[in-house]
């Protein structure tokens, strides 16, 4: 095995494991399920993407089935599918520099979600709740800036989550109205915590690659570095 390929995999499992750290630490609860928390994982997980690409995804998916392979929970098809909500999230956040149609993917999963919460009868009642995944899509049409991209990719999380959630979870129409209000502050908390996490591992990573010389494997967006 060759260097690159040595250095790739080495930054995929340093990844995954900050991913896996993130993801013990719990910063509000999920509101409509006992016991469950948002954690520090959200404001992580997209940035990931930003710095090693696709393989960023792949360190998202490898921290949540270590993290249920640790606590020993059972692991079926719909676990599986929970843990697509912030992998869409790191894709989205990776492919920062393809705007528009250009990046299909990123428009085509908000408007699925959109379209499988209108078919469902509780969705239908509650129907626009959906339009906040037009964010992630309008997001595509618009010059790159940091604040938007976390925004999109917070709110792609957002909805496949939603989605899932309404498939797996009774719910009545009340509740997603009652979210409507909760959902804009949680998810602009979110953008504003990735974007800072973005800022953060850029300066680090940048400290890094002076140091070791780590740009050929991890992507270091240089205007995001601090002047002081």
């Amino acid at each position: 095995m060759d260097k690159n390929a040595v250095s790739g995999i080495v930054f995929l499992i340093l990844f995954a494991a900050l991913a896996y750290i993130a993801l013990q630490m719990p910063v509000f609860a999920l509101v409509g399920v006992t016991g469950k928390s948002f954690t520090l994982f959200e404001f992580f997980g997209p940035v990931a993407g930003a710095f090693i690409g696709l393989q960023g995804v792949i360190a998202v998916g490898l921290a949540k089935l270590s993290n249920a392979a640790i606590a020993g929970s059972p692991f079926g098809i719909w676990d599986i599918a929970k843990m697509t909500p912030m992998m869409f999230a790191a894709y989205y956040f990776c492919r920062n520099g393809v705007r528009g149609f250009g990046d299909r993917l990123g428009i085509i999963v908000p408007a699925a979600a959109m379209v499988a919460f209108w078919l469902n009868p509780v969705g239908q009642q509650a129907w626009f709740y959906a339009l906040y995944w037009l964010i992630p899509i309008a997001v595509k049409f618009l010059p790159d800036r940091l604040l938007l991209r976390s925004l999109g990719s917070t709110f792609t999380a957002h909805a496949v989550g939603s989605v899932l959630f309404l498939y797996t979870i009774p719910t009545a129409p009340a509740l997603w109205l009652a979210l409507i209000p909760i959902v804009a502050l949680e998810r602009g908390a979110f953008a504003l915590g990735i974007s800072a996490g973005h800022i953060l591992f850029t300066n680090v990573m940048n400290a890094v690659d002076k140091a070791f010389g780590i740009s050929k494997y991890v992507n270091v967006e240089k205007q995001y570095v601090l002047r002081i």
